[in-house]
This record gives C-alpha cells, structure tokens and sequence, in this order.
C-alpha cells in the first residue's frame, strides 16, 4: 500500500516537472515575423551581465552567443547585442534565428542557476513571383511559412485547436478560406499555408494578411501588398508589414515593422544594373559616332572648296599667259634718194636712219609705265 502511495506522489511531482518546466524556471515563447527586431528576456540574471552566457540550439548543433557579457558569434555577431537587463536583442530576424536560446550564469567557472529558457518561432511570407511578374491577370501564389520547435507545439489548420493557426485574411479581418476566389492549401508538418490567386486590375494596392494564432489569440502576422508596376516606375520591392498583438503575454511590446521584400531579388538588382549599363554604353557609342560623322562632313567640305579654289587659280593664270604674248616688231631700213639738181652748194644727203625693234617688259597691273622710256639716236654724216 505504502509503495503504492510512493509511485502516485512520484508521477505527481513528474508531472509537475513537465508543466513547470525541467529547469525549474518558465520557459517563455516569443513569436515574431522575419526583418523584425526581437528582445529575449534571461530570468535568472545577475547584475553587470560579466556572468551572462547565451547560447543557442536548433536541434542540430549548439553555438555560443556570448559569454561573459561579450559577444563570441562571428555570423550573427553585428545583430545581436546584450541589454543592460542581460536580455539578448537580435535585429532583423530570419528564419534561420528561429529555435531554443538559453541564458545561464557563471561565477568562478560554476553555473549558479538552472537555464533560463526562450523558444523564438519566426514567421516568414514570399511569393512565387518576382515583382515584374506582378500585373493584373497574372496568377501568383503567396506562402505563409511558421518556423518553430515542434517539441513545444504543433501546427493545425482548424480554428479553436489547441495548436498553433496559420491564417489568410482580408483588410477587414475575413478569412480568405470562405471566398472562392482563392485557393488555400495547408502543410501541418511544415506549418505551411499557400494561397493562389489571379490578380484583378482592382487587386492594386490591397493587402493580404498572414496570422499565427493560439488558443484564438493573435500572436504575430505579416501583410502583403500587391503593388503592380507602371511604365514610369522603378523596380520597386512591394513591401510586407509585421502587425504584432499586444495581448502575447511573452512578446515584447507591439511592433509595427517592415520585413525583407519577398519579391525582390539580387537577379534583379544585377539585371537592372546591367541593362542601365548597357544603355549608356549604346548613347556613350551613338555620341561618338554623331561626332565623328560631323567631323568627316566638316573635313570633305574643305578639301571640295580647296579644290574649287585650286582650279579657278589656275584659270586664271592660264588667261593671264595667253594675254601676255611677246610683241616681235620688224623694223625696215628705209632709204630715201632725191634727185636734185647740180647746183653750185654741195648739199648733203639725206641721213640714214636705223629702226630697231624694241620689246617692252610685261607690264603689271601694280607697275607705273611712266617709268618706261625708250631712247632714239640719230648718227650724222658729215
């Protein structure tokens, strides 16, 4: 009888362990949605934080945080930082953040308390299509993924369950499963919900909303806003908004965010960046072929009237020359003879006179001809 009583006090304080915890303190879980910050609460905390140690585990490797009060994580090292409480705050949380965080304390090399324990489930929204591919008529299909310790909690889809809800609402809060426009499929393993749909010109601007809820209590969400692209836009990543609930009692206060962009990518980045690239390349081509074709105009253009010039020169000193052709002027010797009568006088006869020829200079336009004089001479015969 006496053993009998032994095994019920003995699967009573069991039971009480499973409840309360192992480690004796609340195991807390914060709930929160990718690209936002989130603050860990350490319960058992002394003061200065030098004795703090956090680690984390994802069931298949553990990694140390900090330790003394100073971080020790190289790939999470610039987003995470220790509060003046010894709280961990981790900026601009992933997926991959999501799993088990224990604060523990050490002094003189001995732990002093059990860990103090916090599950961080990360909620993350993408979409099949890039933000290109986003117009009116085009189908596109949103996922709405919870990650989480499923050691802890389990995934449901019916509303009331004791599990965890993964959701799809409308701005005014109506379940998308009751409209036919919408298919919604759901993964309990994955803690998965799909929605597909065909974009309506009307769709522009609207909001779909993804919810986690517990026991009907909103534990975080996060908004997709369908934005289509004009021609005069940029590329634009349409933005999805994290909505937290003040009632979570584990959470830290509301906290209106903006996550990670779930339609854009580094493909686009780099294939606008290419395109833009190769565009100023095409003008930078077409300026210097512009500039060279004008400078060929202008050069043709100067050798036609060089050669024009060249000719009429030409021509003219041609005409020049036939003009000034050389004068030969043939002189004869002219003799005249009287007959005269014999008279007593001698007379003398007549004097002879020689011609010659004379050729004058050419005479220039800017040449004074009243410097040319010629000279006769006359010989006299005695």
């Amino acid at each position: 009888m006496a053993d009998k009583r032994h095994m019920c006090l003995l699967g009573l304080i069991i039971l009480c362990a499973l409840l309360t915890g192992i480690s004796g303190v609340d195991d807390n879980q914060v709930f929160c949605s990718s690209g936002e910050d989130v603050r860990l609460s350490c319960n058992n905390a002394l003061s200065g934080c030098t004795s703090t140690t956090w680690n984390y585990s994802n069931h298949s490797e553990t990694v140390e945080l900090i330790a003394g009060g100073i971080k020790t994580d190289t790939e999470r090292h610039e987003r995470l930082s220790l509060g003046s409480d010894c709280s961990l705050n981790i900026k601009k949380v992933t997926k991959e953040d999501y799993g088990s965080y224990s604060c523990r304390q050490y002094v003189n090399g001995q732990q002093q308390d059990p860990d103090a324990r916090v599950y961080l489930h990360v909620l993350h929204v993408s979409s099949s299509s890039s933000q290109s591919e986003i117009r009116s008529g085009s189908s596109v299909t949103l996922f709405c993924q919870l990650y989480y310790d499923y050691y802890l909690v389990s995934c449901v889809s019916s509303v009331g369950s004791e599990g965890l809800e993964v959701i799809w609402v409308n701005q005014a809060g109506v379940n998308l499963q009751t409209d036919s426009r919408f298919q919604i499929s759901f993964s309990s393993e994955q803690c998965l919900s799909s929605l597909t749909t065909t974009l309506l010109n009307e769709d522009h601007n609207r909001e779909w909303r993804c919810q986690v809820k517990h026991r009907d209590q909103l534990k975080t969400s996060a908004t997709y806003t369908v934005k289509y692209q004009t021609p005069t836009e940029t590329k634009t990543p349409s933005p999805v908004t994290i909505s937290k609930s003040p009632a979570a009692p584990t959470q830290p206060a509301s906290v209106d965010s903006t996550l990670i962009p779930v339609s854009s990518s580094n493909s686009e980045k780099k294939s606008s960046q290419t395109t833009a690239a190769a565009s100023t390349k095409q003008v930078s081509l077409s300026v210097i072929w512009i500039a060279v074709a004008a400078a060929l105009a202008v050069l043709i253009t100067a050798v036609i009237l060089w050669v024009i010039r060249r000719k009429r020169a030409d021509k003219r000193e041609g005409t020049n020359d036939s003009v000034e052709q050389k004068d030969d002027v043939t002189y004869t010797e002219v003799v005249t003879h009287c007959k005269i009568r014999a008279k007593k006088n001698k007379v003398h006869d007549d004097d002879k006179v020689t011609y010659s020829s004379i050729r004058g200079a050419t005479v220039r336009p800017q040449d004074d001809c009243s410097q040319l004089y010629a000279s006769v001479n006359k010989n006299h015969h005695k």
